[in-house]
């Protein structure tokens, strides 16, 4: 299956890249401005796609994502450079979507009345900028948001963002064959998805 999203062309782990980006974080913790801005500039189009991966573009994506770079900031001078820094960024990403999916949940659960023994609707793109993106992206948006969190992440970071299985298995803190597993099951929900939509290559 082809997703209709196009592939992160960000290569974190490039070891020419990995030297110059030590080089910007020694000087940002200096207090280079003109340091932390080139970091952002290099990784923003990561951390964007892996958050509208997992939550759809609009506000919200846009917000993780700026928090993202928040909690990196505060972060610094904690950071030893154990993982590549698009790693630790990706990491952080992942997290607050997680946290943001989480919000969503009980969000609908609030207003869902307590009477009513039927659970809450999924929740549709609304609310998103959606002359943002083309009406095919649309519809596989729509189709990731109707996958579990913990498949969604695993989708997002194997198809679209095209990390390795052991590199998704390193940021997900989870099992390789896990994995794979979930990205199995989530791929074969998207194709169910999709089919209506003559969208599944």
């Amino acid at each position: 299956m082809t997703l209709p999203l196009t592939l992160s062309n960000n290569m974190p782990n490039m070891p020419e890249q990995v030297g110059t980006d030590r080089v910007l974080i020694d000087q940002a913790r200096a207090g280079d401005e003109a340091a932390l801005r080139a970091l952002i500039d290099r990784y923003e189009p990561q951390v964007a796609a892996t958050v509208v991966g997992m939550l759809g573009p609009g506000d919200e994506a846009d917000d993780v994502g700026q928090e993202t770079f928040v909690r990196f900031y505060q972060s610094l001078d904690k950071f030893r450079g154990d993982a590549a820094l698009g790693t630790y960024l990706t990491r952080i990403a992942i997290n607050l979507s997680l946290n943001a999916l989480e919000r969503r949940k009980r969000q609908r659960w609030r207003f869902w009345s307590r009477d009513d023994e039927q659970a809450p609707p999924e929740p549709s793109v609304d609310g998103r900028d959606e002359q943002a993106t083309s009406e095919r992206e649309q519809a596989v948006h729509a189709a990731l948001d109707q996958l579990k969190p913990a498949f969604r992440a695993v989708v997002v970071l194997r198809m679209i963002e095209g990390y390795s299985t052991k590199e998704t298995a390193a940021l997900l803190e989870i099992a390789e064959g896990t994995v794979l597993s979930r990205l199995a099951r989530g791929m074969k929900q998207l194709e169910t998805i999709l089919k209506d939509e003559d969208l599944y290559d």
